[in-house]
């Protein structure tokens, strides 16, 4: 059994995938609370900070991938884990802000759990990990606006200024902020 301190948050859209996880985990000894949606997530961790943080990728409103870029810059010492079933293996996708990747329904959930087991008993410099947050790009979805319609904002100065977005790009893009100047990494996230 391990240490009840070790708080797992799930994100996923998917009532049924979150029920079940929290079953799992907390009979594995973790500390467990789930969210619906990025936005949920965001809140959760302000009222506790977890240890380790499971999501999914794609979700309305705030995507996993949002998600993700946002613990990243403000939580680095968050472990994550990232799923979908929409990227196969083992392997984190480019661009995504995540330690390890799970492949939702590859029917080897010893994979996942042994990824968080591997999170609970890592010592990962925070040093490294801070140096990550950089190379995070922040994920807008082809209409360049958020759930609520408004532009995206530098992580930096928090200020919002236009980008035209290249619907065809499929990798990480560079650009800067028309404010303050902060060099902005960012990724299309295609429906």
């Amino acid at each position: 059994m391990l240490n009840p301190k070790v708080r797992l948050l799930v994100v996923d859209d998917d009532a049924l995938i979150c029920r079940n996880m929290s079953i799992i985990f907390t009979a594995l000894g973790y500390a467990t609370r789930t969210a619906p949606n990025g936005f949920s997530a965001l809140g959760a961790i302000r009222s506790e900070i977890p240890d380790i943080i499971l999501s999914d990728l794609f979700m309305p409103g705030m995507s996993g991938f949002e998600l993700l870029s946002v613990v990243r810059r403000r939580f680095p010492s968050i472990r994550v884990v990232a799923m979908s079933g929409g990227f196969e293996g083992t392997t984190i996708p480019a661009g995504v802000a995540a330690d390890a990747f799970y492949e939702k329904g590859c029917h080897r959930p010893h994979l996942l759990l042994d990824a968080i087991e591997a999170m609970t008993h890592s010592q990962k410099s925070r040093a490294v990990r801070l140096s990550l947050r950089s190379d995070t790009p922040i994920w807008i979805p082809t209409n360049g606006h958020d759930p609520a319609g408004e532009p995206y904002a530098c992580p930096e100065c928090l200020r919002t200024f236009p980008q035209v977005l290249d619907k065809n790009a499929a990798s990480t893009r560079n650009t800067k902020c028309a404010h303050c100047s902060n060099p902005i990494q960012y990724a299309i996230i295609h429906p």
